[in-house]
């Protein structure tokens, strides 16, 4: 990897190039980061929630612009992007607003005369980060990390290096130091993290090993968000109507590009058809166009290389059993466009079955009943998130005990929110992110005792 390079998904089109950094770059600002980082941590909480909500108020100036940005590198809709810079803006006043009462120290009694605890910075982070959030991915991890103390370190997606950028261009607005983009090459990575005091991860599985085995041989705290298949189970007794809008919409937002959306469709036998039915009308109404265009609903895939290893997936799909009920054909117009496409009767030979789908595509799985609904659910490498739709919300609650997740949404699509921990568990990562959680994962709880 020689540049950061984007292309217009709706188009193929290369937009922006730019080279990686020159030898020594990234240990000239690890160090400029250290030195900003220990004025950074001298303020007091309260002074950097001041400070962070001057870059909540940047950002919501600067909404239009950046999220233009976003489509043009990504190739969200509009829509899309303007959302993930306002909850980004969420996230920045939720925790400006509560960290100097989280981050306050405690006292506990113990035999000493005073003894408890107080939460400091661990120094620089970090953050590995992908292209299909390029604002909130990097914000998700920053806020916190930076309230708490820290400075940030982020590694953009090679993709996204103009959204990235302009990001980096209203960190500076707000007057912001401790926050710096490292336009560095692949092979630097393990530099990096050998440089900083921890690793944040937002990834595919696979990198997500690798980052892991480089962290662990320096001796650094990881949090990783990896991939996601989370399952969409739809007893006999649930709204057929509402769960299949709820699924339509977690599948295919964003072109079906986000790890937290639902994936595999799981349907008991009293239900089946009718979801199906219901789920296909959803499907149908969905239309592919320019992002930009306030009439598209469903968005581009964001490189050509996703697109084909998606579209290889559907044919092993197809060559292995599974029916073809939408889409699944690969467009011929330029751009990086596929169609929303349904899967039935997926089975194990199916490598959607196992393997994160990353892209407008929904595998249906039949399940003999609710028993066997829940075993399907957790055959799978990973768990990040669940939902499960049954009129009964008592007995949802027993069965949700018995999906291995991070989160499970009983009557709704698994999403997240600012006040709930967020992350997986098995392939999906460890770790947490958002709420009070996630603000503690990258400090040190320093124990003190005095006589």
């Amino acid at each position: 990897m020689t540049a950061f390079t984007s292309c217009n998904p709706a188009t193929g089109e290369v937009v922006f190039t730019r080279p990686v950094w020159p030898a020594g770059r990234l240990s000239e600002t690890a160090a400029r980061l250290r030195e900003a980082q220990k004025a950074w941590a001298r303020q007091s909480v309260a002074e950097r929630a001041t400070r962070m909500m001057g870059l909540a108020d940047v950002l919501t100036a600067d909404r239009e612009a950046l999220a233009a940005c976003v489509t043009l590198e990504v190739g969200k809709l509009t829509g899309e992007c303007l959302a993930e810079i306002d909850k980004s803006v969420q996230l920045i006043r939720y925790y400006a607003d509560l960290a100097p009462q989280l981050l306050a120290p405690v006292d506990i009694p113990t035999q000493a005369s005073k003894s408890g605890v107080a939460f400091e910075a661990l120094g620089t982070v970090l953050a590995v980060m992908p292209w299909n959030y390029p604002v909130w991915q990097v914000l998700r991890f920053a806020v916190p990390a930076l309230m708490a103390g820290n400075a940030c370190l982020v590694k953009p997606a090679p993709s996204v290096p103009q959204s990235s950028a302009r990001l980096l261009e209203s960190v500076r607005k707000a007057g912001l130091d401790v926050l710096e983009m490292a336009w560095i090459a692949h092979e630097e990575v393990e530099d990096a993290i050998r440089l900083s005091d921890a690793v944040a991860f937002t990834g595919s599985t696979s990198t997500g090993r690798v980052i892991a085995s480089l962290a662990g041989r320096h001796i650094k705290k990881t949090v990783l968000e990896l991939g996601g298949s989370n399952p969409f189970i739809v007893l006999a007794d649930a709204d057929v109507e509402a769960a299949a809008r709820d699924a339509c919409h977690s599948r295919f937002r964003d072109a079906g590009q986000s790890c937290n959306a639902a994936k595999r469709m799981i349907v008991v036998p009293e239900v089946a058809e009718a979801f199906i039915e219901a789920f296909l009308a959803e499907a149908r109404r969905l239309v592919p166009g320019d992002p930009r265009d306030a009439a598209t609903t469903l968005a581009p895939l964001t490189r050509a290389d996703l697109r084909e290893h998606l579209h290889a997936q559907v044919l092993d799909a197809t060559a292995h059993g599974a029916r073809l009920l939408l889409g699944g054909q690969m467009p011929t117009s330029s751009g990086f466009f596929y169609p929303a496409t349904v899967l039935d009767a997926v089975t194990p030979a199916c490598r959607v079955y196992h393997e994160e789908v990353f892209g407008p595509v929904a595998a249906i799985l039949r399940a003999r009943d609710e028993d066997d609904a829940l075993r399907l659910a957790n055959d799978t490498p990973f768990g990040l998130g669940a939902s499960l739709y049954s009129a009964d919300t008592e007995r949802a609650w027993d069965l949700a005990a018995r999906l291995e997740a991070g989160s499970v949404f009983i009557n709704r699509h698994t999403s997240s929110d600012l006040r709930l921990p967020f992350g997986g568990v098995k392939a999906s990562g460890y770790g947490r992110e958002l709420s009070e959680f996630g603000l503690y994962e990258f400090v040190n709880v320093k124990t003190y005792w005095q006589k």
